[in-house]
């Protein structure tokens, strides 16, 4: 059974982890995914299907947090771990405004894993909406000083603009960055740096295991389907920039030369940036070290799933 690393990260290292993730939104959530649950720096703690509520009519409104738990329980099962972990459903649909929450299961885990008894630090990796964040925050403001929320989403700083995360509910991201929440946002110019290539996915990836041949087919497939869409996606490579979530973990600590530490910002309706009207600062990246990251995964895949192995 794997994992079958010849090393051991000490406990005082580790970190508890929640993956909130949009995974059935499109290709990039489940490499994630996978990552995650192979990195021992991390003890999962769960699992959060997000929506994608505005899906460019993929889905019917109201039902893409249903399609994200299915998601995440397909690549549990495809890794051998269905039931190892618990998977809770997100809000299907964004905040109506600033001050009422969706109440939803997963906004409750994030609230129960905050308020738990644990001295080790606690991380949520955001991968989409902040919907359920925000909720919690609403329900519960104590959580605001239990944890650190690292968020993939945001346009380019300064401007900002149209960003794919942040439009699936501005309301719950002025939530989050009115808080004194510490967070850590990959914003687009940041996580666009995870750049892979179909061929290096096919060389690297399809043939480890069930998962391995999963995670290729489905970006193969994607690819094809949304061809239609002028600007995205791009033909033979894709950004697995949710990859961001792991990537600032398992930088040295003492890198700082990689973010900015900026006064929080809020978000006009237009998702361009409001500077300096949050609530104290955060920090925001800027640079990724792409290469250890996906090294990172790639060595994970081969090393817990041999290309024998089916």
């Amino acid at each position: 059974m794997w994992p079958t690393y010849e090393f051991e990260v000490p406990n005082e290292k580790r970190y508890r982890f929640i993956c909130h993730t949009d995974a059935k939104n499109e290709a990039d959530d489940q490499f994630t995914i996978a990552h995650v649950l192979m990195t021992d720096k991390l003890d999962v703690r769960g699992i959060v299907g997000a929506h994608f509520n505005f899906s460019m009519g993929r889905y019917p409104e109201g039902t893409t947090a249903k399609e994200s738990v299915k998601e995440i329980n397909l690549i549990l099962d495809l890794m051998h771990l269905a039931g190892k972990y618990p998977v809770y459903e997100g809000a299907n649909l964004p905040l109506v405004d600033e001050k009422t929450p969706q109440d939803s299961e997963g906004a409750r885990f994030i609230i129960e894993e905050a308020m738990r008894d644990d001295d080790r630090p606690l991380f949520i990796g955001l991968q989409g909406s902040l919907t359920d964040l925000a909720s919690a925050i609403l329900l519960e403001p104590r959580i605001c000083e239990k944890m650190t929320a690292i968020w993939i989403g945001g346009g380019s700083y300064p401007e900002g603009g149209e960003e794919f995360n942040l439009g699936q509910d501005v309301h719950a991201a002025n939530i989050l960055f009115s808080s004194p929440m510490e967070v850590w946002q990959v914003p687009k110019t940041a996580y666009k740096q995870f750049t892979v290539t179909l061929a290096e996915l096919q060389l690297k990836v399809k043939p480890h295991g069930k998962i391995g041949e999963y995670l290729f087919r489905q970006m193969v497939e994607l690819n094809k389907k949304l061809a239609f869409i002028p600007h995205w996606p791009h033909g033979e490579s894709w950004s697995l920039g949710d990859e961001g979530v792991i990537s600032v973990l398992l930088e040295e600590l003492e890198q700082d030369d990689v973010y900015d530490i900026i006064d929080r910002p809020l978000f006009a309706p237009d998702m361009t940036y409001i500077p300096g009207a949050g609530n104290g600062t955060i920090r925001v990246y800027n640079r990724m070290n792409a290469r250890l990251d996906l090294e990172d995964l790639f060595a994970k895949l081969a090393l817990n799933f041999p290309k024998e192995d089916d």
